[in-house]
């Protein structure tokens, strides 16, 4: 997916639209973790340092098209401020407007506005209501409110710039219909620095990797996971299998797995991929489990059966073993999702084996990629995130594109020659 970045284009003495993914955590009106800020700063600066302004754009969290103070990015534009040690001006609540776009005709070379939440406004993500419609299309009224917000973010720029991998599965407003409009007038859509990276990990990982090539997966549901393991099966030398989803897959094998949780309407079709995978599927050889998820003792359950009042919570001693053993010894990692309920000290074992055998590997030459989400908090948390490879932003979009999905915001970019 070969496409023009920010390094193809000259954007001195222009207005660039930059999307952003400052989808942060916050406490109190207050930011907990501002890696997604951090991790768009070198294609802001590149702007600002060529003599560019920027209109920046992004989500934070999933208000209803309408303004939502708890969902404003004035946090977002105070951290973004002190980061660069320049004024960051926060839009107007309407998002787009009069005001918006006074306020971004009158931008000196250098300076920096941030729109407010686009989902504040109904048309960003007015595409996701297509998919719910009978004939999997908009209505007229609903297409314009879209078309207008479309148009109005596209007056207020030159050029684009996608830098929110983290929302690159979503066909919204500002991740795609703008790129179209900005291209449409002439100028120039391209993927940010952080895009690019992005793409080139997950793409050569998949494509090119160093053998042996190992994903490890874990998270709650095997049926997020489904269509992922089709995927990756003829590529990767193993899959280890972690966290809940493991159990529905022993399930599949007969196994006892006690109360844990077990999507039985995936058994069948788990038999027919376990199958398939001719052994490439490794599974858990033991557990730690409990009586009760909120209160229970944690004991160590030896083999693969689970007690009838039991439920596991994480891999036990062995597997941690012999899964470290198998990501120790490879060439490319890609993980996704915790090995059990890392949230809880007592259950975060496992997810703390495999992200140390992951920075050990790294350290001996492996490339290692953590995809977002849960995996990217583990890490982080267990203070190994310097010691991995790349560390996925994008939760869902890291799922797509290892899926080999459709990503139409980046495929609508300009084509790299």
């Amino acid at each position: 997916m070969a496409k023009k970045t920010l390094a193809d284009i000259t954007v001195t003495g222009k207005r660039v639209l930059m999307r952003v993914d400052f989808n942060v955590p916050l406490k109190n009106g207050k930011i907990t973790d501002d890696r997604r800020i951090v991790a768009a700063l070198p294609s802001i600066r590149s702007v600002l340092e060529q003599g560019g302004s920027l209109v920046l754009m992004s989500h934070l969290g999933r208000p209803d098209g309408a303004y939502a103070a708890e969902g404003s990015l004035a946090p977002c534009a105070e951290r973004l401020s002190s980061l660069l040690s320049v004024p960051v001006t926060l839009g107007p609540k309407e998002v787009v407007g009069p005001e918006a776009l006074a306020l971004c005709k009158g931008m000196a070379p250098g300076s920096v506005v941030l729109l407010e939440n686009v989902r504040f406004h109904a048309g960003e993500t007015m595409p996701d209501k297509a998919k719910k419609n009978p004939d999997k299309k908009l209505n007229p009224d609903q297409q314009k409110v879209h078309d207008d917000l479309v148009a109005a973010i596209a007056e207020l720029g030159d050029a684009y710039v996608n830098d929110a991998f983290g929302t690159c599965h979503r066909k919204h407003a500002s991740m795609y219909g703008v790129a179209k409009a900005i291209q449409k007038k002439g100028g120039p859509a391209v993927a940010g620095f952080l895009v690019e990276k992005e793409i080139k990990y997950l793409h050569d990982a998949v494509d090119t990797p160093k053998r042996p090539f190992v994903a490890v997966l874990g998270g709650a549901k095997v049926s997020d996971k489904v269509k992922l393991i089709g995927n990756l099966l003829p590529k990767v030398d193993r899959i280890l299998i972690g966290g809940a989803m493991a159990y529905t897959l022993l399930r599949a094998r007969g196994v006892a797995v006690g109360r844990s949780l077990v999507e039985n309407d995936l058994v069948e079709e788990m038999k027919g991929l376990l199958d398939k995978a001719q052994g490439k599927i490794l599974l858990p050889v033991d557990h730690v489990a409990t009586d009760d998820f909120a209160a229970g003792t944690p004991v160590t359950v030896e083999g693969e059966t689970i007690a009838e009042t039991l439920l596991g919570m994480d891999i036990g001693p062995k597997t941690r073993k012999l899964f470290a053993g198998q990501v120790e010894a490879a060439g490319t990692i890609i993980w996704n999702g915790p090995m059990g309920v890392f949230e809880k000290p007592d259950y975060a074992a496992g997810t703390l084996a495999i992200a140390t055998a992951c920075a050990d590997a790294t350290a001996r030459g492996a490339v290692s990629i953590v995809g977002g989400g849960d995996s990217a908090a583990a890490v982080e948390q267990m203070g190994l995130a310097d010691r991995i490879t790349h560390v996925s932003t994008g939760g869902g979009a890291s799922l797509t594109y290892l899926e080999g999905k459709a990503m139409p915001p980046i495929e609508v970019l300009d084509e790299a020659k």
